[in-house]
């Protein structure tokens, strides 16, 4: 069978997501081909992508760092047109030679190129939470109004995108509910006063899932649970009220859609993020991925558990900023990018993540906002007040 090629632009590619969808798409040459990257610093594997994949543009965050790779380019004869400024990561998602867009660069960052594929019309794959999170209505009026193909891949939203009906004006009226299963994280177990002792290495050793540095202590807080539970209510348009978390640490079930005759249809499989990967880039066709098929006899018990609000306090403020004006989820969204990053810099402890995301809702003062450039300027405030709070609380 022959297919025409999709073309496919890959926002944050030397990340984990963005390595992942490059494994994906090297294993059908015949079906993708890789149109632009994007990356912010590691530009040895920016070049080692655009020598495999050869792209037409390579974006770079900086300048330096965009001269280093060019330079690079330039030396062993690729005719990779190499970029660095904001606009860059625009044109790669919007361009008119364009089919897909991997959206994987990690937090709000990403924001402005995922609004302008919406715009465009692309299929979007979305692995930036913070596009919802952050964007919330105003990023699905830009989808709706462009007519863009959104996907989610992240392994919790494919999961219930899969379990869901075809037909998307049935959902709310068959759905009951969508529970979103949570690893727990490297501190499931350990007693809640102990925390405040935990190293940036500790939080960053997920049991199940290799991920970037951020994302990992965002599971290890279980705020990246939060950010989802935000996420699923603009992606499924289901009620705040309609979503549920449930530990489950095996990570097989990596979500479920109960209906309203109570049955309950979950998607199961290995924890590798090449599955939600592949599934977005062919559906809705299924191809291969690469990842290890279950082997249902060598299975440990599937276990179950409520997540302890004393253990990770920052879950409850998913449903408080649903409840509050709209840009207080982008609120502490920036809180929390903030506290990470203070927390992976050893300046303030893990505890403290969830004081500045509580104190900075807290102090910052939200009235509807309905445009991206008021989302981004709310953004900026709540970088300000969470890097004060943060730098009252340092080591």
């Amino acid at each position: 069978m022959s297919f025409k090629k999709h073309r496919v632009t890959v926002l944050g590619s030397t990340g984990s997501i963005g390595t992942n969808t490059l494994d994906v798409i090297a294993r059908h040459p015949e079906r993708f081909e890789v149109f632009a990257l994007s990356a912010a610093t590691q530009t040895d594997l920016m070049f080692a992508q655009c020598a495999q994949f050869k792209p037409k543009y390579a974006v770079m965050v900086s300048e330096p760092h965009a001269r280093r790779l060019a330079e690079k380019i330039k030396e062993n004869g690729l005719s990779v047109q190499v970029l660095w400024t904001p606009e860059a990561l625009e044109m790669i998602a919007a361009h008119e030679l364009v089919d897909t867009v991997m959206a994987a660069i990690v937090g709000a960052a990403g924001l402005t190129s995922c609004m302008a594929a919406a715009k465009a019309g692309k299929r979007l794959l979305l692995a930036n939470k913070e596009a919802l999170v952050v964007g919330g209505d105003v990023f699905m009026q830009a989808v709706r109004a462009g007519g863009a193909q959104l996907l989610p891949i992240d392994s919790e939203h494919s999961a219930i995108f899969q379990s869901l009906p075809e037909d998307s004006t049935s959902w709310a009226q068959r759905v009951e509910k969508i529970i979103l299963t949570a690893s727990g994280g490297p501190f499931r177990t350990r007693a809640p006063g102990t925390l405040k002792h935990v190293t940036p290495d500790e939080a960053c050793a997920h049991p199940n899932w290799v991920m970037g540095r951020k994302i990992s202590v965002d599971s290890a807080t279980m705020m990246n649970k939060a950010l989802e539970v935000i996420e699923a209510k603009y992606l499924f348009g289901l009620a705040p009220q309609q979503i549920e978390v449930v530990i489950h640490p095996q990570s097989i079930i990596h979500s479920m859609v109960q209906y309203r005759d109570a049955s309950v249809v979950a998607q199961l499989g290995t924890p590798d993020m090449r599955v939600p990967i592949a599934y977005g880039l062919a559906w809705p066709d299924r191809i291969v991925s690469g990842a290890k098929a279950l082997d249902f006899s060598s299975l440990a018990n599937m276990t179950f558990e409520v997540p302890d609000e004393t253990r990770f306090p920052g879950l409850p403020l998913a449903w408080e900023v649903l409840k509050a004006p709209l840009g207080s989820t982008a609120v502490l969204n920036a809180a929390n990018e903030v506290a990470v990053a203070a927390f992976l810099n050893q300046r303030i402890r893990f505890d403290h993540i969830h004081h500045v995301n509580q104190a900075t809702l807290d102090l910052v003062t939200v009235s509807d906002v309905n445009d991206i450039e008021g989302l981004l300027a709310l953004d900026t405030q709540a970088r300000a007040v969470a890097g004060q709070i943060a730098k009252s609380l340092e080591l």
